[in-house]
């Protein structure tokens, strides 16, 4: 204690305690690349004050505008897995990686996007130039639109995922909206996780096809 000239253990019964000064939370690395035009939204808070995020425009976004390269971890497996994102992965000096984001210091904001459950929400699309994924607007995003998005057709089949939206008869167009009603999981066979949708599903089989 500076003010009676002791050192103690604990708070001064003379003076009482310290005054703490708390440092400044410092955002992490994948909020700071946010670009000004975009904000993150909390869209479910689950246990463990686990926050479900979604990216939104703030303003108009015009078609075609390029986003990345995506941000992440070259890695032989995928260690953290969110069934509302894209897996994604790279060719690198001739071997197949996975784009890994365990945690917000080691990705940038394209990790927060959430992936597209029909054609009709879908804003963006990803595909891999010169061993690096990049997002692109496919049609123009109004104000507080959330952006999602899906894999890009060459880059569907490097990923072995569907490329398209298939409806139960053999055109091609958006899937319907998702029921309230509960509907039968699809299920991996090779370790027993269940996914809404037939898309999730193989975009986790994926990871069971790398390790063999």
């Amino acid at each position: 204690c500076e003010d009676c000239g002791k050192s103690l253990i604990g708070e001064c019964k003379l003076h009482g305690p310290l005054i703490r000064a708390k440092d400044r939370v410092i955002p992490s690395r994948a909020r700071l690349t946010l670009p000004h035009y975009l904000t993150l939204r909390v869209l479910e808070l689950r246990a463990g004050n686990q926050q479900i995020l979604g990216v939104f425009a703030k303003k108009v976004i015009q078609k075609r505008t390029q986003f990345g390269p995506y941000v992440g971890q070259l890695s032989t497996k995928l260690t953290c897995y969110d069934e509302s994102r894209l897996v994604l992965q790279v060719l690198k000096d001739g071997g197949k990686y996975f784009l890994d984001t365990p945690n917000e210091d080691c990705g940038n904001w394209m990790m927060f996007v959430r992936l597209a459950r029909n054609q009709e929400e879908q804003t963006l699309v990803a595909y891999q130039h010169c061993g690096e994924v990049y997002f692109t607007t496919v049609k123009p995003i109004e104000p507080h639109t959330e952006l999602k998005v899906w894999y890009a057709a060459d880059y569907a089949k490097f990923m072995e995922a569907s490329a398209v939206f298939i409806k139960e008869e053999s055109d091609v167009c958006p899937l319907p909206p998702v029921a309230k009603e509960p509907i039968d999981p699809w299920i991996c066979s090779s370790c027993g996780s269940t996914f809404g949708t037939f898309a999730l599903l193989e975009s986790h089989q994926c990871i069971h096809k790398d390790r063999v």
